[in-house]
């Protein structure tokens, strides 16, 4: 260990305010904690480690902007136009007014909705690529969300792209009701019209991913994929533990022990997600095809052995 971590960094983070708090506020635009092992992280280094921690290897939840810069050719991505859909449909009012919360999700992550999707390619591939970031509402699934998945999926069969979908929700968003529950079937729909077309659809679950969406267009991907760490289910471990009335497992829920036991392909650090991605993705889409040159069979002599040709 060097002079410049044992004790600058100390000293820097004293200052600023520690693990265990200390003065002031830490500026949000020069550090961050890690939200698993408390430490400081200088946003220059966080950023270049991709929004992870460079201690203890927690991802940190990251929206759409990053998710397209990390996993598109650069500069060769285009957002769709998001969709039009009724901003409060039932005119639901519980602790807030709906349409309050809706506002100040929308200003505060300059966002429409949950969902954000974009065109592009990943070394060369076209590729289509959806996100649905819990930093909106939760990542909850209402109309918004529902609207833009099924476009994007209809644009990308239209263009005969392969589809990508990045998720983290907590499932389905109850101020809208039924009205958010028919985007289950909905999303469905499209993945099954994806397969008809031939076109691969890869899921991305990152944490957390609960809900209904768990349930439905989330673990249906051709291939699925988890972020490290990253909880996946339905509801929470402690209604199941209260519910069972039983103790759970070391790390339920977790990535890790979701890839033991058959509910995934693999977990995948976010520094190997767009090289696996692009790999697999680029054999997904080379099957089928005729080879280029067909070998002729070889023929035989009078003495059944094989000719050989000059």
């Amino acid at each position: 260990m060097n002079w410049i971590t044992k004790v600058v960094r100390p000293r820097i983070k004293g200052l600023i305010g520690g693990k265990d708090g200390g003065r002031g506020d830490t500026p949000e635009n020069l550090w961050k904690r890690c939200p698993s092992c408390g430490e400081m992280i200088f946003h220059r280094d966080l950023v270049a480690n991709l929004n992870v921690c460079p201690n203890c290897g927690h991802h940190l939840r990251i929206g759409p902007a990053e998710r397209f810069a990390y996993t598109f050719d650069a500069g060769s991505f285009s957002e769709l136009t998001p969709p039009s859909v009724p901003a409060d449909p039932l005119r639901f009012r519980g602790e807030k007014k709906y349409s309050d919360e809706i506002k100040a999700a929308r200003t505060k992550t300059g966002r429409p909705e949950a969902f954000t999707a974009a065109r592009g390619t990943m070394d060369g591939l076209l590729v289509m690529i959806g996100v649905q970031p819990f930093d909106f509402l939760g990542g909850s699934l209402g109309m918004g969300v529902g609207e833009a998945l099924v476009e994007s999926m209809q644009a990308a069969i239209k263009e005969k792209r392969p589809y990508i979908l990045f998720v983290s929700s907590g499932g389905a968003r109850m101020q809208e009701g039924i009205l958010s529950l028919m985007q289950m079937p909905r999303a469905t729909i499209c993945v099954d019209m994806l397969r008809e077309a031939g076109l691969p659809y890869v899921v991305v679950l990152t944490d957390p991913t609960f809900g209904g969406v768990s349930a439905s267009y989330a673990m249906l991907g051709d291939i699925q994929i988890a972020e490290p760490g990253a909880q996946i289910g339905f509801t929470g471990a402690r209604v199941i533990a209260q519910t069972i009335r039983e103790k759970l497992p070391e790390g339920f829920q977790r990535a890790e022990y979701l890839l033991e036991h058959g509910m995934l392909d693999m977990v995948t650090p976010r520094k190997e997600l767009r090289t696996t991605l692009s790999r697999l993705l680029h054999l997904l889409m080379s099957q089928g095809k005729p080879r280029s040159k067909v070998l002729p069979m070889p023929k035989r002599n009078g003495n059944g052995g094989v000719a050989v040709t000059p």
